[in-house]
C-alpha cells in the first residue's frame, strides 16, 4: 500500500504467480435465440376479452362503458360553490370569535354547568380544569363547523375538488370466477367440447390468439349450435389449429393495419366522441361513439361537403371494421368508390375490380350473375336511366326493362350468354345485320315466343316514343376503348358477381373517374341494383351484407330508395354519403332520409340541407325559461339611502327578477344550428338499430375516434 493509502497496481509476488486455471465459467443458456422476439404473452388479449361491456343504448361505446345517469343531477355552479363555502367558514369564525371575546355574553357555558358536577370544574387540578374547559370549547367549536360546513356545502367541495386528489389508483381487474370468465369457453364445455375449450384457452392465456379469431371461432361455433356444421367437425379443427382454426378463404387473420378502433366482441368500430354539449342527452355525453351490424341494418347516409371527413372519418373506419368482420365470418362488405379515394390498402380485400384498368385482375358482371333475362333487364335497366325515371311511379322504368328483356332473352336463348357491351350497343341501336342474324337463329330453333318478342322490339324501332336510343346512348359510355377488355360475358375474363355475397368476402370496386364521370355513375348504379337483388335471394341471411359507396351522386333513384327499404330484412345495409343533398331529386330527399335509419351531418352544411335534416328529426318538448327584472322603487328614505348605495356599489338599480317556466316545443336541431353551429370536425347524427331503438341526434366529435 502507498503512502497516500492506494494500492500498487503492479501487486506481490505471489500475486504475479500464475494460478492453475479451473473449469470454464460457462454462461447461462439464452430463453430464446438471440435477435429473435420476444415470446407473446396473453395478458393483454385476456385483459380485453375480459373488460365489461355492459348494455346500453344505441351508439354507445360498450368496451369499459360505465353507464351515467339519464337526467343530469342539480349540480351548484362552481363560483357559486366556494363563494358559499368561503362565506360559511367566515361566519362561523366571526361567531366563534364573538364568543371568545364574550361580546355575546356567556350564556354558551350554561350547558357545561348543566351538565357537570362542581367539583370537576372547581378541583385543585390545573390538568383537569384544563381539559373540562378547552374540551368544551372544543365541542362548541366543532358544533359551530359542522352548522356553517353544512350550509357552506363543505362535503361537496371535498367531494368534487379535494377527493380525486387522494384516491387510489384503481387495482388491477382481478380474474373473473371459471363460470364467468369468456377465456374458458364455457358454452363449449357445456356441449362436451372441454379439449377444444381447453385448446383454446392455453392459446389465449400464450398470446396465440387475436380479436379475431375470438370472433371467427364464436362464429364457427354458432354455426355448430344452428347445425350448419358438425361438433366432431368442429372440435377437430379445433385442436389440430387451435386459435387459427376456421380460417377465412383467404387465410387471413387480420388487416395489414387498423385505423380505428375496434371490438370485435360487440361488433362496434370506434367513430368518435360524443360532446360534452348542453344539447346532448346526459347519458350520452362524453360517451364514445360506436356504430355495428345492429346500427348498419338500417343504412347510413353521411352528408357534408369536401373535405369534411365523410371518407376518412366515417367510411374508411365503418369499411375496415366491416372487412374485421368478413374476416371473422360474420359479414360480406363492397366498397365501392373512385381510385385512390383512400378506402384502405389492397392487400385489406379478396377481391379488387380496377374498371378500367388493364392490370385489373377481376372484371365486373355485367348481367350480376343471373341467368334470368327478365331480372338482368330489370337491373340494367335501373343502372343505365334510372336516374332518368320520373320520381313518381309511371312506365319509364317498366319500358326500358321491357325493352332490354326482348333483346336479352332471345340472344341468350341464340348463344347461351347474355350480349357484351358492344353486341348490346348493336342491337339497341337497330342495327340490321345482328337482328337479322337473331331472327335466322330464332327461326331455325323454332322459338316462336321469342320471335315475338323480337318483333315487338323491331316494330318500335324509330317511333318517336322508342326509349332504345336512350338505352343505346346510355351504353355507349361503356363502350370506349378504356372499357375494352371488362364486362366480358364469353367466360374469357374472371367477372365478380354480387352473388357471391353468401361468402364472407371483402371486395373493392375502383370507378373511373377522370373523363368518365358518367359512366362511374352507371357502374355505380349497377352495383347497388345488383346488391339490392342479390341479398334478397341468399340462402344463409345470418351473414351480414353491406355495401359502402363512398360517393353516392346520382345514385339515389326511386327504385333504389324502395331497394334501400327492403334491405333491414335481408339482414344488409347501405352506407353511402353525398357532398349535399342537391345531389339527390328533390321529390326524393324526404323519401331517402326516411329509408334511412343512420342520418350523419357533418359540418359545413348548408341550411337548405340543414332544413331537410331538421325536418325528420322533428321536435321536442323543452323548458323555457323567461326572466323579468323590474325596477323596484323605494318609498322610505331609508329605502331611497340603501338603493343609493347599492347603485354606487353595483352600478345598477335595483331590480326584482321574476322567472316563468314554461314547455315549448322546438326543434331538436335547427336549420341555422347545423349550417353554422357544428365546429369543424364534428357532426351530428342520429342513429336507429333494427330492433326499432332510436338515438336523438347527437353532437358529435369525429376527430376523438380513440378516446
Amino acid at each position: 500500500m502507498d503512502s497516500d493509502g492506494t494500492h500498487d497496481a503492479r501487486g506481490t509476488h505471489a500475486d504475479r504467480v500464475p494460478r492453475p486455471a479451473g473449469p470454464p465459467q460457462v454462461p447461462p443458456r439464452p430463453a430464446q435465440a438471440p435477435g429473435a422476439p420476444p415470446l407473446p404473452d396473453g395478458s393483454a388479449f385476456l385483459t380485453w376479452l375480459r373488460t365489461p361491456r355492459p348494455e346500453a343504448a344505441p351508439g354507445v361505446w360498450r368496451f369499459g362503458h360505465r353507464p351515467r345517469p339519464d337526467e343530469e343531477p342539480d349540480e351548484i355552479p362552481t363560483r357559486q360553490l366556494l363563494s358559499g363555502a368561503l362565506i360559511a367558514f367566515l361566519v362561523g369564525w366571526l361567531i366563534w370569535s364573538l364568543l371568545q371575546n364574550r361580546y355575546l355574553g356567556d350564556w354558551w357555558w350554561v350547558p357545561l354547568y348543566l351538565i357537570t358536577p362542581d367539583s370537576w370544574r372547581g378541583g385543585d387540578s390545573q390538568i383537569g380544569n384544563f381539559l373540562v374547559y378547552r374540551g368544551y370549547e372544543l365541542l362548541v367549536a366543532l358544533a359551530i363547523m359542522v352548522a356553517v360546513g353544512r350550509v357552506g356545502r363543505w362535503s361537496e367541495v371535498w367531494r368534487r375538488f379535494a377527493a380525486p386528489h387522494f384516491r387510489r389508483r384503481q387495482p388491477q381487474q382481478a380474474a373473473p370466477a371459471p363460470e364467468e370468465d369468456p377465456a374458458q369457453w364455457n358454452q363449449l364445455r357445456a356441449a362436451g367440447a372441454a379439449d377444444a375449450a381447453e385448446r383454446l384457452g392455453a392459446d389465449a392465456r400464450a398470446g396465440l390468439m387475436r380479436d379475431v379469431d375470438h370472433a371467427r371461432i364464436t362464429r364457427a361455433w354458432q354455426g355448430v349450435r344452428s347445425g350448419r356444421h358438425s361438433l366432431a367437425t368442429f372440435t377437430a379443427a379445433v385442436l389440430r389449429e387451435g386459435a387459427a382454426a376456421c380460417l377465412h378463404p383467404s387465410g387471413e387473420r387480420d388487416l395489414p393495419g387498423r385505423l380505428a378502433r375496434h371490438d370485435l366482441v360487440t361488433g362496434q368500430v370506434r367513430l368518435g366522441t360524443t360532446a360534452d354539449d348542453p344539447r346532448n342527452p346526459y347519458a350520452y355525453r362524453g360517451t364514445g361513439l360506436a356504430l355495428g351490424p345492429e346500427l348498419l341494418g338500417t343504412s347510413l347516409l353521411a352528408v357534408g361537403p369536401a373535405g369534411s371527413g365523410k371518407t376518412g372519418g366515417v367510411v374508411w373506419p365503418l369499411a375496415e371494421s366491416l372487412c374485421l368482420h368478413a374476416l371473422a365470418g360474420r359479414a360480406a362488405v363492397v366498397v365501392v368508390g373512385a381510385a385512390g379515394a383512400g378506402l384502405g390498402p389492397v392487400d385489406a380485400y379478396d377481391v379488387v375490380v380496377r374498371v378500367g384498368n388493364p392490370e385489373s385482375v377481376y372484371d365486373l358482371d355485367l348481367y350480376g350473375g343471373t341467368t334470368d333475362p327478365d331480372e338482368a333487364a330489370a337491373v340494367l335497366a335501373e343502372a343505365l336511366v334510372g336516374d332518368l325515371t320520373d320520381p313518381h311511379p309511371s312506365g319509364e322504368s317498366r319500358r326500358s326493362t321491357t325493352v332490354l328483356a326482348q333483346l336479352l332473352g332471345p340472344y341468350r336463348a341464340v348463344h347461351g350468354r347474355f350480349p357484351s357491351v358492344p353486341e348490346l350497343r348493336q342491337l339497341l341501336d337497330g342495327a340490321p345485320g345482328p337482328l337479322a342474324a337473331l331472327r335466322k337463329a330464332l327461326t331455325e330453333g323454332g322459338q316462336e315466343s321469342l320471335l315475338r318478342e323480337l318483333d315487338a322490339r323491331e316494330r318500335q324501332l324509330g317511333h318517336p316514343g322508342d326509349v332504345g336510343s336512350v338505352l343505346a346512348d346510355r351504353v355507349a359510355l361503356l363502350d370506349r376503348p378504356a372499357f375494352a377488355g371488362f364486362f366480358d360475358t364469353s367466360g374469357q375474363s374472371r367477372p365478380f358477381s354480387l352473388r357471391a355475397l353468401d361468402h364472407p368476402v371483402r371486395v373493392r370496386i375502383d370507378l373511373p373517374q377522370r373523363g368518365h364521370a358518367d359512366a362511374s355513375r352507371i357502374l355505380a348504379r349497377l352495383v347497388l341494383a345488383q346488391f339490392a337483388a342479390s341479398v334478397a335471394v341468399r340462402e344463409d341471411r345470418s351473414l351480414f351484407a353491406c355495401l359502402v359507396l363512398d360517393d353516392a351522386t346520382g345514385l339515389v333513384t326511386p327504385d333504389a330508395v324502395r331497394g334501400i327499404q327492403r334491405l333491414r330484412s335481408a339482414n344488409a345495409g347501405v352506407v353511402m354519403t353525398l357532398r349535399t343533398l342537391d345531389d339527390a331529386p328533390r321529390p326524393l330527399r324526404s323519401p331517402l332520409l326516411g329509408a334511412i335509419g343512420c342520418r350523419v351531418a357533418l359540418s359545413g352544411l348548408t341550411p337548405w340541407d340543414g332544413q331537410d335534416f331538421a325536418e325528420v328529426w322533428g321536435k321536442e318538448w323543452t323548458e323555457a325559461r323567461d326572466v323579468t327584472d323590474r325596477q323596484i322603487i323605494a318609498e322610505t328614505p331609508a329605502g331611497k339611502a340603501v338603493h343609493m348605495l347599492r347603485r354606487v356599489i353595483t352600478g345598477n338599480a335595483p331590480t326584482a327578477r321574476a322567472v316563468t317556466v314554461r314547455q315549448v316545443e322546438r326543434e331538436r336541431w335547427s336549420a341555422s344550428e347545423l349550417a353554422h353551429g357544428v365546429p369543424p370536425g364534428h357532426a351530428v347524427l342520429s342513429l336507429t338499430s333494427v330492433q326499432g331503438e332510436h338515438a336523438p341526434p347527437l353532437l358529435v366529435d369525429l376527430r376523438n375516434p380513440g378516446g
